[in-house]
C-alpha cells in the first residue's frame, strides 16, 4: 500500500494551545482525512487539529488547517486525485494468480 499525498495547511490556523513541547521539538497532533470523491478543487479530504474525546463529544468546531490530494497511489489503498493536464484513470483490478499445476 503506497500513496503520495500533497498537502498544505495555514499556519495562521494554529492554536497556540494545542502545541505539545517534545523532546526533539514542538508537535501538533492533526486529523487527515481521506474522502472517497474529490471536491470542486480537487481535494479528498481535510487536515484539521486533533481533537480530544471530550472535545469530539461537546460538538466543539474543528479548527481547519488545510487539504490534502493524493498525487499517486499504486491502487491498493486510495485513488489518486485527477490532475488538470490528464484525465483520471480508474484503479486497474489487481491480477489475479491462479493455482497452476507446473
Amino acid at each position: 500500500m503506497a500513496s503520495i499525498i500533497k498537502a498544505s495547511i495555514n499556519l495562521s490556523e494554529i492554536p497556540k494551545d494545542k502545541i505539545i513541547p517534545g523532546k526533539k521539538g514542538k508537535y501538533l497532533p492533526i486529523t487527515i482525512t481521506i474522502n472517497d470523491e474529490t471536491d470542486q478543487f480537487g481535494n479528498q479530504g481535510p487536515i484539521v487539529v486533533a481533537q480530544t474525546k471530550e472535545e469530539r463529544d461537546a460538538k466543539e468546531k474543528k479548527t481547519y488547517l488545510g487539504n490534502v490530494q493524493v498525487v499517486w497511489t499504486n491502487g491498493d489503498n486510495v485513488a489518486a486525485a485527477p490532475r488538470d493536464d490528464q484525465p483520471q484513470q480508474a484503479p486497474q483490478p489487481a491480477a489475479v494468480e491462479e493455482d497452476l499445476p507446473f
